[in-house]
């Protein structure tokens, strides 16, 4: 069963999402799912329809375990400005709602999974914030910056379009590295919550606070049960970072590296890369993926007694 439900920020703030529950009498455990960027309660961005919500909240109700997903400030039916929330303060729009969720009399132990971005918000959730399991579907454990510039230097190993070319050209010294280099030197440089860059408007306080962001403080704090989830093929984040994470986090954490699983959450058999990001959007997100991750959850929250 699904209804819309609107939870509350710290400020008063309503963030409107969607609210799952299982079948039977509860109270039943619950994931609290939070998405990336501008991306809506399941995981769309305009051309970009990542599509994670809705499959995801199915398998876990088949599985006994509720799920609630919320658009974020300035996205989708929750008001406010997107591009002047930051990095932070969407972090404390996840414990807000972390909290509301775990009082509905319906809701057991709740846990937090969390896609990309989402997924730092929801280790810092079960650091600090009484989340019973987290999971990290395609996160990372550099920094913003150092995600950046590797992003960048993968894609110069990969070869740049003739547009990227010329701006690597005129503005990094010949390489993507070097003008993700600059832009990230240009955006801490940045003032207040909204700036203008190279032409664009960009949420400049959010991109500061996550470029300086370092996921290993709050991973070396986890100690409730953690799945981290990354594909092979991810050409975003790192997938050696799992590496990092595993040997960070000092509660029981597991990391899985995905064959041919990109951040799209796709299965593409062929060289990584994000130009074959196009027909991969035509394609679900991986189903193994889905029961994967829902019966680890499940696992999880069956061993936390409900309050």
């Amino acid at each position: 069963m699904e209804r819309d439900l609107s939870l509350t920020a710290a400020d008063g703030l309503r963030l409107s999402g969607t609210l799952t529950l299982p079948d039977g009498d509860g109270p039943h455990p619950a994931v609290l799912l939070l998405m990336p960027g501008q991306y809506d309660r399941d995981g769309n961005l305009a051309k970009a329809p990542t599509l994670l919500g809705a499959p995801l909240a199915a398998a876990l109700a088949a599985k006994g375990v509720a799920t609630y997903r919320y658009d974020r400030r300035g996205v989708g039916a929750t008001p406010g400005d997107w591009r002047a929330t930051g990095f932070y303060q969407h972090r404390a729009d996840a414990a807000a709602a972390l909290r509301e969720l775990a009082g509905l009399p319906e809701i057991g132990a709740v846990g937090v999974a969390g896609y990309s971005e989402g997924s730092l918000h929801a280790a810092a959730l079960g650091a600090h914030e009484g989340a019973a399991a987290v999971v990290m579907i395609s996160g990372h454990t550099k920094t913003g910056e150092e995600t950046l510039l590797w992003w960048a230097a993968m894609k110069d190993a990969e070869g740049l379009s003739w547009p990227m070319r010329l701006l690597a050209r005129l503005f990094g010294r010949g390489t993507l590295r070097g003008l993700a280099a600059r832009l990230t030197a240009r955006i801490k440089a940045t003032k207040g919550d909204v700036a203008r860059l190279y032409g664009f408007t960009i949420p400049a306080r959010s991109m500061r606070e996550f470029l300086t962001y370092d996921p290993k403080t709050d991973l070396a704090e986890v100690r409730v049960p953690l799945l981290a989830v990354t594909g092979a093929k991810d050409v975003q984040v790192d997938p050696a970072d799992l590496d990092t994470l595993a040997a960070v986090v000092p509660g029981p954490a597991e990391v899985r590296r995905v064959p041919d699983l990109t951040h799209l959450l796709r299965r593409d058999p062929g060289p990584a890369s994000q130009r074959t990001y196009g027909r991969q959007y035509a394609k679900p997100v991986d189903q193994t993926l889905i029961e994967e991750v829902a019966a680890w959850i499940a696992a999880r929250l069956a061993t936390r007694s409900p309050h």
